[in-house]
């Protein structure tokens, strides 16, 4: 049977888009952070990843296609679920034996979903702007200046803040679930799987945040 049209399948696909997706974080976390150790080490890594051809038209759609897809079935699964269950019954038993964050994906997705159009806005526009719109020669040295330009405006900084602690949040219950679904939580290694959650979810957000703290405060020296 094909995957999409089961029930665990579906719930298979959407575990492991969300695992491409944190693979995703985690290298553009460290990439972002290059930006805190050396202006110059960050541009050249930035320089390689905006002009190779295998990251700029392979890779990224990849990645779009994965966001929109866990996206589309994150939404799919959630009103399926609520379907196979009585509501009362549903409020009840979710209130007493779930944690927040498992009742409020789709909270918390939307949220990060929000804030994506913010960065998209604040990044990707730009860049296509750039590189296609007014044609512009490349600059190898520009990346630096546009990432912390971003970043010395308050309040965009706080909504960056902000955004990072729904992401916290959807990743407290999303990583988790992840390994649920693809079988992997075997009570041998339940104990390996909830301290990788703890420490995925808290210290890929928080480096985010402290990335943007680092050059608000940087700008305002």
């Amino acid at each position: 049977m094909n995957l999409i049209q089961s029930s665990i399948g579906r719930k298979i696909l959407m575990a492991l888009s969300g695992f491409f997706l944190m693979f995703f974080l985690l290298q553009h976390l460290t990439i972002n952070f290059l930006s805190v150790i050396s202006s110059d080490l960050f541009n050249s890594v930035s320089h390689f990843m905006g002009t190779n051809f295998l990251i700029q038209f392979i890779l990224q759609p990849l990645l779009l296609f994965g966001f929109i897809f866990h996206l589309i079935m994150g939404i799919y699964l959630e009103i399926q679920n609520n379907r196979s269950r009585p509501k009362s019954y549903f409020k009840e038993k979710n209130r007493f034996n779930s944690a927040w964050t498992s009742r409020n994906m789709i909270i918390t997705g939307i949220m990060i979903l929000l804030f994506l159009g913010l960065h998209f806005y604040d990044f990707w526009v730009p860049e296509i702007n750039y590189k296609y719109v007014l044609n512009l020669p490349e600059d190898p040295n520009r990346y630096y200046i546009e990432l912390t330009h971003k970043f010395d405006n308050f309040y965009r900084v706080a909504i960056y803040c902000l955004s990072f602690v729904f992401l916290s949040l959807h990743l407290l219950h999303g990583f988790k679930s992840s390994f649920q679904s693809i079988g992997m939580n075997k009570k041998s290694r339940n104990s390996i799987i909830e301290k990788s959650t703890f420490i995925y979810s808290i210290i890929v957000p928080a480096g985010f945040i402290f990335i943007a703290i680092f050059h608000y405060l940087k700008s305002t020296v």
